[in-house]
């Protein structure tokens, strides 16, 4: 999948899907099928028909955000031949990964926050933890996400401003201040220097005596996503996959609890993908990490557990469930039929969920409130392992603390009030549900074959291929809310003339001021000697592809070489990557 080479595989799995399934056990029996086929045929002819006549909305077209044309109704025979759908913690694990799934612990939930001075996502972290949230996430601002310091002059006017600034140790020992790493689980949404930020989190551990080895939490790290979607790349391609090799041994020796690929489809949804696109992709992606892992001298049993997922929920409600089921089950079967894993842990979809950005609107903020809620249901049904609710504010800016409490109590509503935990998979068996779960693998397998057809994953994203796709949908979505066939509430219906409605969260030019004090602070007050050894050595690591650069890389962080300085040394050796026009 990811260099490419012609692999039978991915044909046969398409073609299967289409032409044949499993009858390793049905849904419903010949006789069960019949039965209702004849009465859907009963129905359409005696009531259905006559029903909506005249009337064109009442029967008009119907589709998925994806384009899938649903129909009207959905009965036993849409699902006959369609294989068993087995049962919790039973490969291949579509009605969960867990026996108990929500009975016996919930979802994590994970609110994505970081804005300003580390101090102020420090404040913001202690105040979500002492709502109930179980588990960290930390956004970080665009001069970190592309590896420079508060100082430099693409800096300038952004640093704290779409999350947290940092750039050094120091900064990442201020944003954990009085929050003992070995007791808590973090999420770190970084992508290009994903190696560096890892390296800080080690080094504030090392600093509050937890061992590495029990540091829990996830990097994200997913570097193809990056060249498909995000566009938030320091290097060439080959160059940020074999960092990310790097940090897949590394992680395997000294962070064996720690998640180190977070294989996004957020992004790629947030660009404009269809879900089925969200699907296909990111499932790519994943294959592409296996096999990077293979190629650097690991058995899958090895990193397999340490893989997981990112996945977007937005306002397609059973297609987003569907999504969800149908990645686990595809997760599970690739990996043991094509891979040959048999270790069952190995065989886990575990992934994290976060409602969509893209879905809100400026106009009417308070409506958000619902988008999310109906998101975050989607993602409970669907399964997820861990959850953020976006807050209702967060198209006009950062979130206010106030929206921040309502979307974790978003998430609290849902566990406590609505009884959806009780039950696993209840939505296993609606003839809708499983309908529309195989439909979406059928197409994710059809793009799998696709993207081995184009040469593999590397060369489908160097040749803009995978961007074309997203590119393509994006644009067959405005198109469809600009001339009215999807509603956006408040934006193309039910609109109204409305002044600034909310109070929203202002970063001012404070937070550059004050990091960039930090950083000269801890310039003048390390061993400038050690520092300038450090990175001599990580240079030589970068040069030599043999070489695991994580732990020169460690040993120039703890010493304080800065984000920029040792994103540098990259940019040095690699030189930087311009990608492919899309035409």
């Amino acid at each position: 999948m990811l260099r490419g080479g012609k692999d039978a595989y991915w044909g046969k799995k398409a073609r299967s899907m289409v032409e044949g399934r499993s009858k390793r056990g049905t849904l419903y029996d010949g006789r069960a099928a019949e039965r209702a086929r004849k009465g859907l045929e009963q129905w359409e002819e005696t009531v259905y028909r006559e029903w909506t006549e005249g009337h064109p909305g009442r029967g008009g077209d119907f589709q998925t955000a994806s384009g899938i044309p649903v129909k009207p109704l959905y009965t036993p025979d849409d699902v006959a031949d369609y294989p068993s759908q087995g049962f919790p913690g039973v490969y291949p694990f579509l009605r969960g990964i867990y026996p108990d799934m929500y009975r016996g612990r919930l979802w994590t939930m994970r609110m994505f926050s970081g804005f300003g001075t580390p101090e102020d996502t420090n404040k913001r972290l202690k105040m979500l933890l002492d709502h109930g949230e179980t588990g960290l996430s930390i956004a970080f601002d665009m001069p970190t996400l592309y590896g420079y310091d508060c100082d430099h002059e693409r800096a300038h006017g952004e640093v704290g401003r779409c999350g947290v600034n940092v750039s050094s140790l120091r900064d990442m020992e201020v944003v954990f201040r009085g929050i003992p790493l070995g007791k808590v689980s973090t999420s770190m949404t970084i992508n290009a220097p994903a190696t560096v930020l890892t390296c800080m989190y080690a080094g504030v551990a090392k600093k509050q005596g937890v061992p590495t080895s029990q540091l829990r939490g996830t990097v994200q790290a997913d570097m193809l996503k990056e060249y498909i979607a995000q566009k938030e790349w320091a290097y060439p391609p080959e160059a940020h996959l074999r960092l990310v090799r790097d940090l897949m041994v590394f992680s395997t020796r000294e962070m064996p609890l720690w998640n180190y690929i977070s294989i996004s489809g957020y992004h790629i949804r947030e660009a404009g993908s269809s879900a089925v696109q969200e699907l296909a992709f990111t499932l790519a992606d994943g294959f592409g990490y296996v096999e990077l892992g293979l190629e650097a001298g690991l058995k899958v049993e090895q990193f397999a557990p340490r893989l997981s997922f990112f996945f977007n929920s937005t306002m397609d409600f059973f297609e987003e469930i569907a999504k969800f089921r149908a990645a686990r089950r595809i997760w599970a079967t690739v990996l043991r039929e094509k891979y040959g894993v048999k270790d069952k842990r190995s065989l886990h979809m575990r992934f994290h969920t976060q409602t969509s950005g893209a879905s809100l609107t400026w106009q009417q903020p308070l409506n958000n409130v619902v988008r999310t809620a109906i998101e975050a249901l989607a993602a409970v049904l669907g399964g997820t392992q861990s959850l953020h609710t976006n807050s209702y504010d967060e198209a006009w800016a950062l979130p206010t603390e106030q929206a921040a409490e309502v979307a974790l109590r978003t998430q609290q509503v849902i566990a406590e009030e609505t009884g959806v935990p009780n039950v696993i998979d209840p939505l296993g068996g609606s003839y809708y549900v499983e309908w529309l779960t195989e439909q979406m693998e059928e197409e994710a397998y059809k793009y799998f074959d696709r993207i081995d057809a184009a040469g593999g994953l590397l060369k489908a994203v160097k040749t803009g291929y995978l961007q074309r796709e997203i590119a393509e949908n994006s644009y067959r979505l405005s198109k469809r809310v600009e001339e009215g066939k999807d509603s956006v509430v408040g934006v193309n219906k039910y609109a109204k003339a409305e002044k600034e409605p909310i109070d929203t969260l202002k970063i001012d030019f404070r937070a550059q001021r004050a990091q960039m004090k930090r950083m000269a602070t801890v310039k003048r007050e390390r061993d400038e000697a050690k520092v300038r050894g450090a990175l001599a050595k990580l240079e030589k690591a970068f040069e030599n592809d043999d070489a695991n650069a994580m732990y020169p890389m460690l040993e120039a962080v703890v010493r304080y070489a800065t984000l920029g300085e040792v994103m540098g040394v990259g940019r040095k050796v690699w030189g930087s990557y311009k990608e492919p026009m899309i035409l």
